[in-house]
């Protein structure tokens, strides 16, 4: 599960980088921004979930 969330959150910032290099490309980097920050959120919540309290 972790390998997937560290591919897509690879691929996400790849996106925002290339949305901020091209400035036509902005939306890109705002979109790319957002679902990274999207799926490092799912990816803690699921971790905290799967973890039995000590």
């Amino acid at each position: 599960m972790w390998t997937l969330i560290i591919v897509l959150l690879v691929g996400w910032a790849i996106l925002t980088v290339v949305g901020f290099v091209f400035e036509g490309l902005l939306w890109l980097a705002v979109i790319g921004l957002i679902l990274f920050i999207g799926t490092l959120i799912i990816g803690i919540i699921r971790q905290r979930v799967r973890t039995p309290p000590a």
